[in-house]
């Protein structure tokens, strides 16, 4: 049996978001206290994939995920998963609403839940806790009837715990987007991203257009654009780049070759499918079927060129 290790506890949307993938769903499953254990888990060979938090409707990426694959691993994105996020505010069974006083979960659960809790809880304390499920499992081992936590559904099941509020987040379309992580390139669907970094040689004025350009010339829609700092010194930037397509596909491989030859040392993180298989499913078709209809309307023209006559 193959195993996978998530960002943990146990009760954590990294784990429904597991639970989501059929194929992954039977795996034998190893939750990891940190997004850096989970990569190492993987690199070391206690897990064939892993998979972690990446980017949040709301709060924006995840931003050990995204310096841990820059700077500290080699593992590339196998795949994305998209999962709605519903949260719930939760506690020891016979809490009131009334008798919170402290309220513990990620800090991204707490931003996501602010308009809520400044109208509800205005004077409660938020603790950060490593995750919603981590959150919920302290307030459940604590004897104090005064503590809740902000989570999942799932993880209150789990820890035993009472919800005292539904659905709290202010934005309730909310999503995570989660990346199963391994090693090799997954062969291309029709509907792929690339995910590179791009580190700038020369930090001049126009580094950066002049690598948008190497995209923008090839007719290469870009998904993503995201700065970070390179850790090398103050001022000095990286830029994380999500492109439509697949490296199999040679406009956006020589895409990436004229990056690395011109403007760029470039770190490629994968070519993985677009989540939403219905979506990719409904776009595949409809590339093929346009594809199709450009190759008739070639044939047609081409089929007019007179054959070349010989002079008189």
């Amino acid at each position: 049996m193959s195993r996978v290790a998530y960002f943990g506890p146990r009760g954590t949307f990294t784990e429904e978001a597991v639970l989501t993938q059929p194929d992954l769903a039977g795996e034998e499953m190893l939750p990891l206290a940190t997004v850096p254990q989970v990569m190492a888990a993987v690199e070391r060979g206690d897990a064939h994939h892993g998979v972690v938090p990446i980017e949040n409707m709301i709060e924006g990426s995840v931003s050990v995920t995204l310096d841990t694959l820059a700077f500290e691993s080699d593992l590339l994105i196998q795949r994305e998963i998209d999962l709605p996020i519903v949260l719930h505010l939760c506690a020891r069974p016979e809490t009131r609403l009334s008798d919170v006083r402290t309220v513990l979960s990620h800090p991204h659960a707490h931003a996501q839940c602010r308009v809520w809790m400044s109208r509800k809880l205005p004077d409660a304390e938020l603790v950060a806790a490593n995750s919603t499920a981590d959150a919920a499992r302290q307030v459940a081992r604590s004897k104090r009837t005064d503590r809740a936590a902000i989570g999942t559904a799932f993880a209150a099941r789990l820890y035993g715990l009472e919800l005292l509020a539904s659905e709290i987040e202010d934005h309730p379309e909310n999503q995570t987007r989660f990346v199963l992580l391994g090693r090799g390139v997954p062969a291309p669907t029709g509907h792929d991203k690339t995910s590179i970094v791009c580190f700038q040689r020369v930090d001049k004025p126009g580094s950066l257009l002049s690598i948008l350009q190497e995209f923008a010339a090839r007719g290469i829609n870009l998904t993503k654009l995201e700065s970070r700092p390179t850790k090398q010194g103050l001022g000095e930037y990286c830029f994380f780049i999500d492109a439509a397509g697949h490296i199999a596909d040679e406009v956006v491989a020589d895409c990436l070759r004229a990056l690395a030859a011109r403007q760029a040392e470039v770190k490629f993180l994968g070519s993985y499918p677009v989540a939403g298989e219905e979506e990719a499913h409904a776009r595949r078709t409809a590339v093929s079927k346009a594809e199709r209809a450009a190759a008739r309307w070639m044939q047609e023209l081409r089929e007019q060129i007179r054959p070349e006559q010989a002079p008189s």
